[in-house]
C-alpha cells in the first residue's frame, strides 16, 4: 500500500526526472534487455536505437510521478499503455522483472545520496501500485477478447490469404484464421499484435487494422521501413499461404458515435487506422472531410479507392497534399493553416482524428487549435511508443 509519505517522496523526485529521466530510462533499458532476453520481444529494437522508446517511457514515468496523488489527471495515458500491452501480450510475470531493473537503475544513475533506501522503498511501492492497476486492466481485456464471439486468448495462427501492393512503400496483408473459425469484431482504429521469428529471434509488433471488421479475416497495411526488421520481413519474405501468429485487436483510438462532421487527417502510413473510420462514417449521414498528406503520389496508398468512395458518397470531401514538387493531383508542400481552414467546415464544431509521424501530428494539433477546433474533440494515435505532443 502506497502511503501519503511515499507519495510525497515520489513527487519530490519530479525535478530529477525532468532533468535526467531519459538518461535514467536509457540505463534501465540497457540493464533490462541485456540481462533478461525473455522480454526483448516486447520492445521494438528500432525504437530503442532511435531513442523513441526511452523518451516515451521517461515521459510516462514523469507523468506518473507528477500525478501520483490524482491518477485521473493522467488522461488517456493509462489507456494507451494498457492497449499497447494487450496487443503485445504483456503478462503479470513481466512486471517484477521491469520493476527490479527500474529500481536498480535508479540506484546506479542517481547514486546512494539521492536514491536512499527510503526513496527506493517509496518508488517500489509506487511501481507496485501502477503494476497492480495495469495487470488488473489487462487481465480484464484478455478475458473480454477470449469470451467475445470469434475471440481468442494469446496467439492465433492466421494464414496470409492475399498480399496486395498498395503503393511503392505500402503492402496490404489479408489474414484468415487457420482454424477456419469466426474472427472477433474490432472497432475502427484498433490494431493487432503480430509475432514473428526472424533469424532465430522473436519479434512482436503492432499494426493498425486497415479495413472494417467482417467476421472472416483481418487486413493490415504495412509500410516497408528501411530499418524495420519486421516490416522488411513481411514485404520481402512473407508469401501468400504463409502463417503468422496474431494477437487479438486492441486500441482506444477508435471512432466514437457522433453526428458532428468528421475530419480525418493522416500522414504517410498513418492513413491505415483512418480507412475503417472512413468506411464506418460513410454508413451514416455525417459529413466527412478526408485529408491525406504524403511525400509523393507514388508512395501514397488507397487513393483510387478513396476517390471512388467520394463519387458514391456526396457527404465525403477528399483533399491530398504532396510534400515533393511535381504532383499534379494535389496541393504541393505541407499542410498549412490557410489550406486546412478552407477545407474544414465553417463551424469548427467537428470531431477531428489524426495520425502520422510525430512531427506531423504535433503540427496538425497546433493547426486545429489555431483554427478553433475544440481540443476535447481532437484525438490522435501514435505508431510506436506513446509520447507527448
Amino acid at each position: 500500500m502506497l502511503t501519503a509519505e511515499q507519495r510525497a517522496i515520489v513527487q519530490s523526485t519530479v525535478p530529477l526526472l525532468e532533468a535526467g529521466g531519459e538518461a535514467l530510462i536509457t540505463h534501465f533499458y540497457q540493464r533490462l534487455l541485456g540481462e533478461h532476453p525473455e522480454v526483448r520481444a516486447l520492445f521494438n529494437s528500432s525504437h530503442q536505437q532511435s531513442g523513441a522508446q526511452p523518451r516515451a517511457l521517461a515521459f510516462s514515468v514523469l507523468m506518473y510521478a507528477k500525478h501520483i496523488d490524482k491518477l485521473e489527471n493522467l488522461g488517456n495515458l493509462p489507456a494507451q499503455i494498457i492497449n499497447k500491452h494487450v496487443a503485445l501480450q504483456v503478462q503479470p510475470e513481466h512486471y517484477p522483472i521491469v520493476g527490479a531493473c527500474l529500481l536498480q537503475a535508479m540506484r546506479e544513475v542517481l547514486g546512494a545520496e539521492i536514491a536512499t533506501e527510503t526513496v527506493i522503498a517509496a518508488w517500489a511501492a509506487a511501481y507496485q501500485q501502477l503494476a497492480d492497476i495495469l495487470i488488473g486492466a489487462e487481465a480484464q481485456a484478455y478475458d473480454r477478447n477470449a469470451s467475445a464471439e470469434g475471440g481468442w486468448r494469446g496467439a492465433r495462427a492466421f494464414r496470409v490469404a492475399r498480399k496486395q501492393v498498395e503503393s511503392a512503400e505500402i503492402t496490404s496483408f489479408y489474414l484468415a484464421p487457420v482454424d477456419g473459425g469466426a474472427v472477433m469484431a474490432h472497432l475502427p482504429g484498433q490494431f493487432i499484435g503480430l509475432r514473428a521469428v526472424i533469424d532465430g529471434t522473436e519479434q512482436r509488433r503492432n499494426y493498425s487494422l486497415s479495413a472494417l471488421a467482417n467476421g472472416r479475416e483481418l487486413r493490415i497495411s504495412v509500410k516497408r521501413e528501411a530499418g524495420g526488421v519486421v516490416s522488411r520481413h513481411l514485404h520481402d519474405a512473407v508469401r501468400e499461404g504463409d502463417v503468422l501468429d496474431i494477437f487479438p485487436p486492441a486500441g482506444h483510438f477508435t471512432l466514437a458515435d457522433s453526428d458532428k462532421p468528421l475530419v480525418l487527417i493522416s500522414g504517410g502510413v498513418g492513413i491505415t487506422p483512418t480507412l475503417p473510420m472512413l468506411a464506418s462514417a460513410l454508413g451514416t449521414s455525417r459529413p466527412v472531410v478526408f485529408i491525406h498528406c504524403a511525400r509523393t503520389p507514388e508512395v501514397q496508398g488507397f487513393r483510387a479507392r478513396i476517390d471512388a468512395l467520394a463519387l458514391k458518397h456526396p457527404q465525403l470531401q477528399c483533399h491530398y497534399v504532396y510534400e515533393e514538387p511535381g504532383a499534379a493531383a494535389g496541393v504541393q508542400g505541407r499542410l498549412g493553416a490557410e489550406q486546412l481552414g478552407r477545407w474544414l467546415p465553417a463551424s469548427r464544431d467537428v470531431d477531428a482524428y489524426f495520425c502520422g509521424p510525430h512531427p506531423f501530428m504535433a503540427a496538425v494539433q497546433q493547426l486545429l487549435r489555431t483554427l478553433g477546433v475544440p481540443a476535447a474533440q481532437t484525438r490522435y494515435e501514435f505508431f510506436g511508443p506513446s509520447q507527448a505532443l
